[in-house]
């Protein structure tokens, strides 16, 4: 098991409780929204909107690792709710706020409230390749086909 380490920001409600696997078999622990006092009623995305919605934490992910921020299924099936960058990552090397940009892809005015769970991260290790530049690549069976090429069904 890898350690996360995690911090309070100043202001947040450090009674929402850390991320956390709701079940035994979860690959994703649940972030939920914390605003800061003044503004702990949240916030309303219109249809298209895109928002930065705080967590309240701050993390160190271990050297070698990353953490993953994925939307949450429940929120885009019935809601449209996702987040446009999934996934989003936290790199080992960042100390700051955690925050998830959160997009209303539906119909209607979707209200993010305080201590809603809206996205999930995983932590996934990393590997860094090199990068070599040559002449010729080695051929392959599907060789240049692209979007589509391998067929359907």
């Amino acid at each position: 098991m890898v350690a996360v380490q995690l911090m309070w920001d100043a202001g947040a409600d450090q009674s929402l409780g850390l991320p956390s696997y709701e079940t035994p078999g979860a690959a994703g622990a649940d972030l939920r929204a914390n605003f800061p006092e003044g503004a702990k009623g949240g916030l309303i995305l219109a249809p298209g909107e895109r928002a930065l919605v705080p967590t309240g934490l701050r993390m160190a992910v271990p050297e070698g690792y990353e953490v993953q921020l994925r939307p949450r299924s429940g929120l885009a099936l019935k809601n449209g709710v996702t987040l446009p960058n999934s996934p989003g990552t936290i790199d080992s090397d960042y100390r700051g706020p955690l925050g998830v940009i959160v997009m209303n892809a539906g119909d209607a005015p979707f209200e993010v409230t305080h201590g809603m769970r809206i996205a999930q991260m995983v932590v996934a290790p990393v590997v860094q390749a090199r990068f070599d530049l040559v002449q010729t690549l080695d051929e392959t069976l599907r060789g240049q086909g692209g979007f589509g090429s391998t067929g359907r069904g």
